[in-house]
């Protein structure tokens, strides 16, 4: 089982070297110029020859820039593909496998071979993870998605919360006690009878009990002593 440490680490040099090997090509193709470019191909029976060298000079420089960067891979890796499958066609595949043979430049198609399919294994996936699009495309990407998919899971387990059957709860409110009884109502009481009227009572008393008092006494008969006498 590999490392992935590991395997990102030689993801990096592999795109390093292949990245620097089209961009030293397609700068020699500047250098050289892009009409002379053109009338070589022609002279190779490259078809549409200005274009093509065009397109494989920008294609093999940008695209090395690319490869190193780790920027837009599945692209950039079909894109050099096709440009190394029309040097394989066209150019190479009649001068047989080697660049040199017997001490004789045969320009054969080698070169060619591995280049394209390092660029097919990197528009496959194969650059890594230690990229542009990794760290800069990818985490744009991704996070959207991810708030999606997690406002759908939080909604998914608030519906299933509400589907579910909740328990009966018992009523904590305290027990009512039961009203007291009312207190009978109080008779109203009497005003006060007037203080005169109390007084002239307690005359009205007395008098009948003097009155009672001299019926029951005896009366008393003059003697002849106290009959007054003349001189």
């Amino acid at each position: 089982m590999r490392s992935r440490p590991l395997y990102d680490g030689v993801a990096v040099l592999t795109r390093l070297g292949v990245g620097v090997i089209f961009m030293a090509h397609g700068w020699q193709k500047i250098e050289a110029g892009i009409t002379a470019t053109g009338r070589s191909f022609g002279a190779l029976g490259v078809p549409f020859p200005t274009a093509a060298a065009v397109y494989s000079t920008f294609i093999e420089l940008l695209g090395g820039a690319a490869l190193i960067a780790g920027l837009a891979l599945p692209v950039t890796g079909i894109l050099l593909f096709v440009d190394m499958a029309g040097a394989f066609v066209f150019v190479h595949a009649d001068q047989g496998l080697f660049l040199v043979d017997g001490g004789r430049v045969r320009d054969g198609y080698e070169l060619a071979l591995v280049l394209g399919m390092a660029g097919l294994l990197f528009a496959a996936g194969g650059g890594g993870s230690l990229t542009l699009d990794q760290w800069v495309i990818g985490k744009r990407l991704r996070r959207p998605d991810d708030d999606e998919d997690e406002e759908d899971a939080a909604s998914f387990v608030e519906s299933l919360r509400q589907a579910e059957p909740k328990p009966a709860q018992k009523s904590r409110r305290p027990a009512k006690t039961p009203a007291a009884a009312p207190e009978p109502a109080k008779p109203p009481k009497e005003p006060a009878k007037d203080s005169g009227d109390d007084l002239v009572g307690a005359g009205r008393h007395r008098s009948s009990r003097r009155r009672r008092a001299a019926a029951t006494q005896p009366v008393k008969q003059p003697s002849a002593d106290d009959e007054p006498r003349t001189p």
